[in-house]
Parts: structure tokens; C-alpha cells; sequence
């Protein structure tokens, strides 16, 4: 199959192909009703709520369309609109046909989407009730894994299952069997037996396996969900009144080597395998009141630059498969950062506000977990202060540039109060505390500096950078670095930067991520899986896969 169509990551409801949105009240409905002719590329039909990435972009897009656009929703209800069947996952046909990049890059955002469910409801009330009216396997049953709450029909027909390991020689996509254990608690010898079922598990032994929380006969099924979803609303925080915030389509520029956003820019070098991301600071008077936030609606500054690069990584992790290495520079006034911080810190707990946070904490995150060199380059001009400083402490290394002799233009960097937890890693530990393995004499020596701006010595002198070239070396050090890294093995890089970067605490996301490099990616590289009669090649074509019995 082709892989040189470009992906596009924005779309809106009047586009999609896949799920229908619908509201009532404090309950927002997304209907699963995928398009079998719709599939993003050639190849395949999406039979049976089958998916594919471009079913992802749509959910993960009508997610935020819910988190700003209706406030007023505090519950999420996700079913079928097909007879018999909620989601039988993860379409095989795609993944038989596409290159190995291609499927862990798409097990990766289906994974950040589902883990954004997760997010929502720990972070902003909005809560997620699976609505299972059909069948429900593999990929289809990890989405309802990502919910609150799991309600299976009860119909003698309709089951959960995660049949990858016996139809397909694959994992289920890592979150599957992580949440399985991790979340819901199944024993791990009937995880054994439901992983090695192809038939899956229904009726009351589902609930007794926690594999679901409740069945309800079919008669019962639509008032039992409309009952649940508005006992859950009625926790949330969420504001009945709220004026919700249209999510326009940003204005992107895409040229051969460039991509141009208002506040973002990455410029690619081919020749030299890097691409540099520019984030700019915000610019003249910003919104100080939350009159003044609602006003601004998606132009208001951190939010169009959450999406901006959001945008900006997605696009670069599934078009740009060869730019291995991301410098991440900064560009603007620092005290203007700053002061865009202070009005998040001061208007936390504002609906909005708390949406943008959480919106910023996951696309950092999705910075953390792409599979590609990042290196700060803190140079004249920067402004990596407060939130742009977690730019830079995401990255494997950081360079800043020092000028003894011209501290006018030397560069600073400031750490600032949303530095110490507020955007939180996959891990939930903060980039400060991964940093310092959150040992307290580190950690209270950057506290004792807050809101004071480091020259390069200081910086170093404190741990914040990796290294502080003057301007005779800056050139030639930075440059060197950036070369021998383009120059190392790609594989290699992958799986070093996820264990250096991920190098403390452990939780659910994290195991979900780390299991994702390095179990699926060698399970998907297998003959087993992949070879001319892999079980992923020979699905569907009436022939039995042929393994290699070397337990490896």
C-alpha cells in the first residue's frame, strides 16, 4: 500500500466519515458507524466498525470538540449505531498491507487518544461510560477499556475480546492487556484465558472477570445508559452554563520544506536529516480576565498554540518519517510567557482554562513520546521560561549559549510555578522531578530561583542544561552534536531515548508507551506475524499461519 499521501490531522464533525456526535443535555452521545468504503487509504473496507487512523482523527478530534465547544457536557456515552457490533478493532486488512512504521505510529495516537479519555476524567470531570451494544474485540474493546465505566447488552451474543494472540500473532496493541491488569484488575489467569480466546467473554462471567461493570438485558439497555451517564454527570464540575469555544480550523501553511502556523513554524533540512520547531511567544496585550479569555475564544494565545503544535508534532511523526532529529527553539519575550502563565495559574479552576492546561499537558506529552531526537538550542532571542521551559526539559539535551562579554543578548531561561507539576509526563512525575530523579536537594535549589531569570552559568551550575558553549564554540558544538546523532543508528535511538527519558516512576501510561516500543514493535517485525504466512498476512484467506516454533 502507498504511504506517501500526507495525513492530515485536522478535521470537524461536517467532515467525518465515522462517528456520529449527537447532545442531550449533560450527555454527549459518539456513536460508532464507520464507513466501510472510507478508509484514509486503498486496500481495505472498514467491515464491522472495523478502523483505521483516519476513524482516530475523527474521535480524537470530536473529544475536544466536546471538552471546549460544550461545556454544558459532563458524560460521554460511546456505542454503535450497527446492529450487533460496537467495534471489532483495529481493521486487519490495513494492518497487513502497512509498513511496520505505519502501524506503531498508528498504535501510538490511538493509544495518546484513549489515554486522553483517561486524562479528561481525572483532570476536567468529563467522564466516559462505553455503551457496548454489539460485539466488541481487540482495538473496539481498548476503547471501552479507556472509559469510567463498561456496559455490555446481555443478548447471549454480544462479548468482549482481545484476540490478537491467537488469530493474529500480535499484542492487544499494549493498552489492551495494560489495562486489563492495571486497571480493571482481572486475575492474571483469566487474563491468560480471555488473551488466548478468540470467542471472547459475555454475559454475567464478563462482569465476574471485571472484564466489564455491568449487563443489562436488551430491553433494559437504553434507559440502564441514559440512568448511569446522568449519575455520573451529576459528579462532574463540569459548567451547566458554560459558553463553549468554537475549535476553527487553524491557519497552516504547508510548503516542501516547511510547515507555517501563526505561532508555530518548523522548517525541515532534509539534506541533514534534522527539522527545527520555532515556538513563538505571545505578542502586544493578552487576555488578563476571564471575560476577556472567553472573548479571545480558539485565538486566545495558549490555546491556538496548544493546537498549533499539536498539529505541528502529529504531522511531523507520520509525514516526516526520515527527519530523525528535532531542534526546539523559541523565539519572543520571556516576561510575556510568563505573564500568560501567571493568568493559567490565577484562572486554574476555570472550565476553559482548565481544558487549555490539560489541552498543553498532552501535547507536551506527546512531545515526550515521539520517536525522534529532540534537542534544545537556547540561543539570542530565546524565551524559554515557564511553560516553554517544559520544551526544553523534554528534550535529550539541551545547549544554551553563553555571553560573558554581552549580557544584554545573552540568552536566559526562568523557571516558573507551572514547571513543578502542572504538565505532568505520561508518568504523571514532572519533566523538574524526572530530571532530578525528584531527589530534594536538586529540586529545592531550582525552587530557590523562581522567577529569576539564569544566565547559561547559572543554568548549568544548576542542572538545567546540558551544556554552555560561548559564541567562538557555539557553532562548531552544537553542530557536531547534531551531526553525530543524525549519523547513529535510528532503531537504536528509539529505544534508548524511551528508557532515558522515561527513567523514574512507572504507571499505567507509561507501561502502556513502553510495552508499545519494545514488545509490539519486535512482535510486529516477526515472521510470525509479518512473513509471507505471519497470521496477519494469512487472515482472512482460509490458510493457517506457519510459525516458527523458536521461543526467542
Amino acid at each position: 500500500m502507498s504511504e506517501t499521501l500526507r495525513v492530515d490531522y485536522q478535521t470537524s464533525p461536517s467532515q467525518y466519515k465515522h462517528w456520529k456526535l449527537s447532545f442531550e443535555g449533560p450527555v454527549a452521545t459518539l456513536a460508532a458507524d464507520f464507513d466501510e468504503n472510507g478508509g484514509l487509504r486503498r486496500g481495505y473496507k472498514l467491515k464491522l466498525n472495523s478502523y483505521d487512523l483516519g476513524v482516530d482523527i475523527e474521535l480524537n478530534d470530536a473529544i475536544n470538540r466536546v471538552r471546549f465547544e460544550h461545556p454544558e457536557v459532563r458524560t460521554v456515552v460511546l456505542t454503535s449505531a450497527k446492529e450487533k457490533v460496537f467495534c471489532s478493532g483495529a481493521n486487519i486488512f490495513m494492518l497487513g498491507v502497512s509498513s511496520h512504521a505505519w502501524k506503531v505510529n498508528f498504535c501510538k495516537f490511538t493509544n495518546e487518544t484513549r489515554n486522553g479519555l483517561e486524562d479528561s476524567s481525572a483532570n476536567s470531570g468529563l467522564k466516559f461510560l462505553a455503551a457496548v451494544n454489539g460485539a466488541c474485540a481487540g482495538g473496539g474493546y481498548e476503547l471501552a477499556l479507556a472509559c469510567d465505566e463498561i456496559y455490555l447488552v446481555d443478548d447471549r451474543s454480544s462479548a468482549v475480546s482481545l484476540p490478537e494472540v491467537p488469530l493474529l500473532g500480535v499484542l492487544p496493541g499494549t493498552g489492551g492487556l495494560t489495562r486489563v491488569t492495571d486497571k480493571r484488575h482481572v486475575r492474571h489467569d483469566l487474563a491468560d484465558i480471555f488473551c488466548t480466546t478468540s470467542e471472547g467473554v459475555r454475559g454475567q462471567r464478563a462482569k465476574d472477570w471485571r472484564l466489564v461493570d455491568e449487563v443489562v438485558k436488551p430491553a433494559n439497555f437504553a434507559a440502564k445508559i441514559q440512568e448511569r451517564a446522568l449519575e455520573l454527570a451529576a459528579a462532574s464540575d463540569r459548567p451547566a452554563d458554560g459558553k463553549g469555544v468554537a475549535l476553527t480550523r487553524l491557519s497552516r501553511t504547508i510548503e516542501p520544506d516547511a510547515l507555517r502556523y501563526g505561532l508555530v513554524d518548523v522548517e525541515i533540512n532534509r539534506n541533514k536529516r534534522t527539522a527545527t520547531l520555532i515556538v513563538k511567544a505571545p505578542a502586544g496585550a493578552q487576555p488578563s480576565t476571564i471575560a476577556e479569555i472567553e472573548a479571545a475564544g480558539a485565538a486566545w494565545y495558549p490555546l491556538t498554540l496548544a493546537r498549533e503544535l499539536e498539529d505541528a508534532i502529529l504531522s511531523m511523526r507520520t509525514n516526516e518519517l526520515d527527519i530523525g532529529t528535532w531542534l526546539i527553539k523559541t523565539k519572543g519575550d520571556a516576561s510575556s510567557v510568563l505573564a500568560t502563565d501567571e493568568v493559567l495559574a490565577k484562572h486554574k479552576d476555570h472550565w476553559l482554562v482548565r481544558e487549555t492546561i490539560g489541552l498543553l499537558r498532552r501535547t507536551f506529552s506527546r512531545l515526550d513520546v515521539s520517536s525522534r531526537s529532540l534537542i534544545a538550542l537556547i540561543d539570542a532571542g530565546s524565551c524559554f521560561s515557564g511553560s516553554f521551559l517544559e520544551l526544553a526539559l523534554a528534550c535529550d539535551r539541551i545547549y544554551m549559549l553563553s555571553l560573558p562579554d554581552d549580557q544584554a543578548n545573552a540568552p536566559v531561561i526562568t523557571v516558573g510555578k507551572l514547571n513543578f507539576g502542572t504538565y505532568p509526563m505520561a508518568t504523571d512525575q514532572s519533566r523538574l522531578g524526572r530530571r532530578f530523579y525528584d531527589e530534594a536537594p536538586a529540586l529545592d535549589a531550582v525552587r530557590a530561583v523562581l522567577g529569576k531569570p539564569l544566565n547559561a552559568q547559572a543554568a548549568l551550575d544548576l542542572g538545567l542544561v546540558t551544556s554552555s558553549p560561548d559564541d567562538i564554540d557555539w557553532a562548531d558544538e552544537t553542530r557536531i552534536a547534531i551531526e553525530e546523532r543524525v549519523a547513529m543508528s535510528p532503531d537504536a535511538l528509539t529505544g534508548m531515548e524511551a528508557n532515558l527519558r522515561f527513567n523514574g516512576v512507572e504507571n499505567m501510561a507509561s507501561r502502556v508507551f513502553g510495552r508499545l516500543t519494545a514488545w509490539q514493535n519486535w512482535i510486529f517485525q516477526r515472521p510470525n506475524a509479518v512473513g509471507e504466512r505471519g497470521a496477519l498476512k494469512v487472515y482472512g484467506k482460509g490458510d493457517k499461519a506457519a510459525f516458527d516454533w523458536n521461543r526467542v
